[in-house]
């Protein structure tokens, strides 16, 4: 099967989102994407199963446009199929919203503006939704850095068709208490671990989640308890007992001030660090920024979660998440995306492309 990048987006859609590409599985899917692109205005750059594909026309400026290709696992939600109903004109499958609407939008311009007036970067990439050291965005910086480079990117998360400026960042703690076992009969002669992760607890009980101003949008902070376990029998003290916090915290600071800030925060404890990603700034007082918000004609809205701008932050080049689907949808069993977004997505884009 090939991809036919004349047909109109909700065809490209279903047809892209019929060929399975749980992370991992992506091959079959990057090659269609390669032959696709094979035009006479774009040179392709691929690495393992991430397309790259770049005009160079000698513009002033470059833009990045970035979209993952693999989805989380199926869910007996393939193949696709599209409804008209209360909802309007909707598909439904695995990664209609996360993010197959996105990646057909890019397919769609990619060979549409030969002639853009800025020289664009399409980056289709792998592994998005598995741990970080297997992304593919991230190993395209560690072997290409050069593909990235940029003065304002876009990833075609799903975002309602808006603008979600920048990103939280997240940190996954762990914090490990140790008892002494011994017979439940006689608990005297332990020591409760578990019952020590009621002062835990109390913190993030007593905690209020802070609302921080970053380029004139208000991220909300959250610090939240995602996973507790201990105990070894239903007859013994337990000696040891595990918490899992996690906490997303605003673009005003780094990944690395996050982790002093929750040294205050839990004052007397120590834990280890899991998990850390950086949060992303918006970058709206960009010029260029700016010129996107104006030609798309969308007002800005925070990031709330994590994504990949937090890469192209850490490299110095703004961006926001732009994209067809409700974000809230992602990776759910009836995951659906309307027609509508897709079109209006397509629609800004070229206003700040095309024009």
């Amino acid at each position: 099967m090939l991809l036919d990048l004349d047909a109109d987006l909700a065809t490209l859609l279903t047809r892209i989102v019929d060929v399975e590409s749980v992370s991992g599985n992506e091959r079959e899917l990057a090659d269609l994407v390669e032959e696709a692109l094979r035009l006479p205005h774009l040179e392709l750059v691929r690495d393992g199963d991430l397309v790259v594909a770049r005009t160079n026309l000698g513009r002033a400026q470059r833009v990045v446009i970035a979209g993952h290709l693999d989805t989380v696992p199926v869910e007996d939600n393939l193949p696709s199929h599209r409804v008209t109903g209360d909802e309007g004109d909707v598909i439904w499958g695995r990664g209609t919203v996360d993010m197959k609407g996105g990646v057909a939008i890019m397919l769609k311009l990619a060979a549409e503006l030969t002639a853009p007036n800025r020289d664009i970067t399409w980056i289709f990439y792998d592994n998005e939704e598995v741990e970080a050291t297997k992304n593919g965005l991230g190993r395209l910086a560690r072997n290409r850095p050069d593909l990235l480079q940029a003065d304002f990117a876009v990833l075609m998360e799903p975002t309602d068709a808006g603008i979600e400026g920048g990103c939280q960042g997240t940190l996954r703690l762990g914090f490990e208490l140790k008892g002494v076992a011994a017979h439940s009969a006689r608990s005297w002669m332990g020591h409760n671990a578990i019952h020590d992760l009621a002062t835990l607890l109390g913190v993030l009980t007593r905690y209020e989640p802070r609302e921080i101003e970053v380029e004139g949008l208000v991220f909300r902070e959250g610090l939240n308890a995602v996973g507790i376990s201990g105990g070894v029998a239903g007859n013994v003290i337990p000696p040891s007992a595990r918490l899992a916090v996690n906490y997303r915290f605003a673009p005003d600071k780094t990944a690395d001030e996050a982790v002093e800030y929750m040294r205050e925060v839990f004052r007397g404890f120590d834990f280890e660090i899991e998990d850390k990603s950086p949060a992303a700034r918006p970058g709206l007082d960009r010029p260029l920024a700016q010129e996107f918000v104006a030609a798309v004609g969308e007002i800005a809205r925070p990031k709330f979660g994590w994504t990949d701008v937090a890469r192209f932050s850490e490299l110095g080049i703004p961006a926001v998440n732009y994209g067809p689907g409700d974000p809230m949808l992602a990776h759910r069993a009836d995951e659906r995306c309307p027609v509508d977004h897709l079109d209006r997505c397509a629609d800004g884009l070229r206003a700040w492309l095309a024009t």
